[in-house]
């Protein structure tokens, strides 16, 4: 049994997000990033992956097993030694084609948060750190410095080959904080394919030749 297990929370959305279904929660005040460093980084299309050092999981804890996370779990058998104890490593699990075909990944696992024992989210810099001792991937910025909501709003996104994108606070923060030091732009319309992918022909995505 996984010590510390957490199901990762709903990312709320931007108010600018157009991509919202009915379960989505928009932010409530984006007045806690003014003054602050955040970093934005691309919202992967994939599978939310959180690794421990004694096991792995989805989203849903007790999510039931697929094919499509054999590829991770072969990984994360090989370096989850490296993981400390009761902490969680959080990303994406890129390997199945979802909504969008990628064709040139670093790696098929996106790190996006590090998470301590005690449930504290490390900063974007330390998350950056881990992501090159474990040679996996993190997401492409699109911009990191002071808040800046006029900026942010205009980040340029390819909507055929990108669902979005993250903000968050580059420094570290507490679960109970969750909700108001990270949130997302989401593309309209974007298919929500959780069930179809799981029953469909597993197609892969590619990585980067090298």
């Amino acid at each position: 049994m996984m010590k510390n297990a957490v199901k990762y929370p709903r990312t709320p959305h931007l108010p600018w997000s157009p991509g919202v279904s009915k379960d989505d929660v928009f932010t409530e005040n984006l007045q806690i990033f003014e003054g602050l460093e955040v970093v934005v980084t691309e919202k992967m299309d994939g599978e939310n992956t959180n690794l421990y050092r004694d096991g792995m999981h989805a989203r849903s804890i007790d999510g039931r097993a697929h094919p499509s996370r054999d590829w991770v779990k072969r990984w994360h058998a090989g370096i989850a030694h490296e993981l400390p104890d009761g902490w969680r490593f959080c990303g994406e699990n890129v390997f199945a084609r979802h909504s969008i075909s990628y064709g040139n990944l670093a790696h098929y696992f996106y790190l996006f948060s590090v998470w301590t024992d005690e449930n504290v989210c490390l900063s974007w810099r330390e998350t950056e750190e881990w992501a090159d001792l474990l040679a996996c991937a993190r997401p492409h910025i699109y911009y990191q410095g002071r808040w800046d909501e006029a900026f942010i709003r205009n980040i340029a996104i390819d909507e055929s080959k990108e669902e979005g994108y993250v903000v968050r606070t580059c420094e570290g923060f507490s679960f109970a904080q969750f909700g108001t030091h990270i949130a997302k732009w989401v593309r309209p319309n974007h298919v929500q394919t959780d069930q179809h992918w799981m029953d469909s022909k597993i197609v892969p995505n590619k990585l980067r030749q090298s």
